[in-house]
């Protein structure tokens, strides 16, 4: 690392092919953002998800043409995680009236098959549960077990000293299962994820998510302007909506295109988007603690030459935190399965991005207000 100590490059004399750069990937992203589209996962848009791991390798446009046959509207299916993994999500929330009373059924002959013989009473349908009563009390527990364990959401939600009741949650979820199961006989599944989101709650969330990542940069806004000036403050937020930016830019441009990544922004992503911000501005901060020494003690120096000796004298500590950084997110992005793939690629590239921009866009817009404010430029 010795060559990075003596480093004697020209960044700011350099700072309009970077505003190209950035300029030409925000551009790449913003049109891809506009014409495709984000994923956005079940958190945000609502609706209902399983994932399914078979024993044995599965055909997915088997599953496909399955679920696609039973009423259920708009469904998406895909691989997940290898050849014997399926996720299938569907918008809709409740089972659909015109096939509720087979589901009905099913559950009967559930019940049937773990009590024989035992008699019960149907006590109450609704819009998506069924609610049956059983005369032997002592039953209750065991039948309620094996409905869940065989995958059914089932409740204990009444018992006197004569008989119990127990609810059963019929969603589109359970009604997928059932059907696939039916299909394929021979090929046994188990339920590896399950969610559930109604469409408010994700408008909700995604309100919250966009207003918790605003907040974020006011925040770090205020804590600069009070830290540097105002003007660096600036320049590090900009920077952060640079890196926001382009990083979402790269979840419209890639998604569908490499298989298996499957980039849906979720609760897990925003996650990530916060901690990018916060590992960019500590780069940032980093560079302007730098400058404002160079300042103190380069008093005649011009303001370019400055940024350039304090980008040059903190290249080896961001290159080596960001390497070693970037090996441990590499690890999760390659090894840490379906579930954090998404979080893993957000960290990986931001912090890429982040680099990029704490080094070559924050300290060049202070140094462009410089320019035309023809003022000079100082720390608290």
């Amino acid at each position: 690392m010795r060559i990075l100590t003596n480093l004697n490059v020209d960044w700011i004399g350099k700072r309009k092919l970077f505003y190209s750069i950035s300029g030409f990937l925000f551009l790449i992203g913003f049109v891809n953002i506009i014409f495709r589209g984000l994923n956005f996962g079940i958190d945000f848009q609502g609706g209902s998800e399983i994932v399914l791991q078979f024993e044995k390798q599965v055909n997915i446009a088997d599953i496909r043409t399955y679920v696609e046959n039973i009423g259920l509207g708009s469904v998406e299916v895909k691989t997940f995680g290898g050849e014997t993994g399926v996720l299938v999500r569907t918008e809709e929330q409740q089972i659909p009236s015109s096939i509720f009373p087979k589901a009905v059924d099913n559950v009967k002959k559930e019940i049937d098959k773990i009590v024989p013989g035992l008699p019960y009473n149907e006590v109450e349908r609704t819009s998506g549960s069924v609610t049956f009563s059983f005369a032997n009390r002592d039953t209750i527990s065991t039948v309620l077990s094996k409905l869940n364990t065989a995958g059914y959401q089932a409740s204990k939600v009444f018992e006197d000293n004569a008989s119990g009741q127990i609810q059963i949650n019929l969603g589109v979820s359970q009604w997928l299962k059932e059907n696939i199961r039916e299909k394929i006989k021979d090929n046994p599944f188990k339920v590896l994820r399950e969610d559930r989101v109604g469409p408010k709650v994700g408008n909700e969330l995604k309100r919250d998510a966009l207003l918790a990542i605003l907040l974020s940069l006011v925040v770090i806004l205020i804590y600069l302007a009070f830290r540097f000036k105002f003007i660096f403050a600036v320049g590090a937020v900009v920077a952060l909506f640079h890196d926001v930016l382009i990083t979402l830019g790269l979840y419209a441009i890639l998604y569908g295109v490499i298989p298996g990544l499957n980039l849906e922004i979720d609760l897990t992503v925003v996650a990530a988007f916060l901690t990018l911000t916060g590992y960019s501005m500590n780069d940032t901060v980093v560079v302007f603690d730098r400058v404002r020494e160079n300042l103190k003690i380069h008093k005649t120096l011009p303001l370019g030459e400055i940024i350039n000796k304090s980008i040059n004298q903190t290249m080896s500590r961001t290159i080596i935190t960001g390497f070693t950084t970037l090996l441990t997110v590499f690890v999760l992005l390659v090894m840490g399965g379906d579930v954090l793939r998404a979080f893993a690629f957000t960290i990986f590239f931001g912090i890429i991005i982040g680099t990029y921009s704490s080094i070559f866009v924050a300290s060049a817009l202070v140094y462009e207000y410089a320019l035309k404010s023809k003022k000079k430029v100082q720390f608290s």
